[in-house]
Order: structure tokens, then sequence, then C-alpha cells
């Protein structure tokens, strides 16, 4: 068993270590945070995520069958959900919820 002082000593750095990659990124950007360039990603970047992410989960939907309409409809009930409400969450939730029932009862295989 390994001496106390070396225990608690170790379990110090191991806090201190990790205190100090937490605290890096706050300290390393806070003067970025006055720059145009970051002020504008920050506006921008959600939209481009959200893309993103569209498009990865899209990207192999087989549009030739008709379970590829499950996801479309739940897209189209997303987007016009949130340009109606301006809600985000209300809008995921619901185009979750319709796609989760569309595909496990009209469009299941």
């Amino acid at each position: 068993m390994p001496d106390t002082r070396y225990l608690i000593a170790a379990v110090a750095v191991s806090a201190a270590i990790t205190w100090g990659l937490r605290a890096l990124p706050f300290a390393a950007l806070a003067p970025l945070r006055a720059s145009r360039t970051v002020q504008y990603l920050s506006s921008r970047m959600p939209a481009g995520v959200m893309l993103i992410l569209v498009v990865y989960c899209l990207r192999d939907l087989p549009l030739a069958q008709p379970r590829a309409l499950a996801p479309l409809v739940a897209l189209a009930v997303t987007i016009g959900l949130h340009l109606w409400r301006r809600n985000a969450l209300l809008s995921i939730l619901a185009g979750t919820a319709v796609h989760v029932i569309l595909a496990s009862t009209v469009f299941a295989p």
C-alpha cells in the first residue's frame, strides 16, 4: 500500500491538472470575446452546425424506398414548427416524436 502522503500528493496533482485544463480554454478565449470575427461566428455557427447535422443524417437516406418519407416528414414538421413558433425545443421534440411515430407504425419494415 502506498504511503498516505504519496496518495494525497497524487490526488492534489491530479486535481490541479484537471482544474488547469478546464480553466485554460476560458483564460485563452477571454481576450477574443471582443473580436468581430468571434462575434460573427457566434451568430452564424448554430445554423451552420444544424445544417451539417441535417446533411449528415440524411446523406444515406434511400429516397427510392417509402421508408424515406418518415425522416423527410419529420424534417418538414421540425422546420415548419420552428418557422411558425420560433421555439427550438418545441420543434425538435415534435419532429422527433413525428419521426418515431412514423418509423414505428406507418413505415415500419
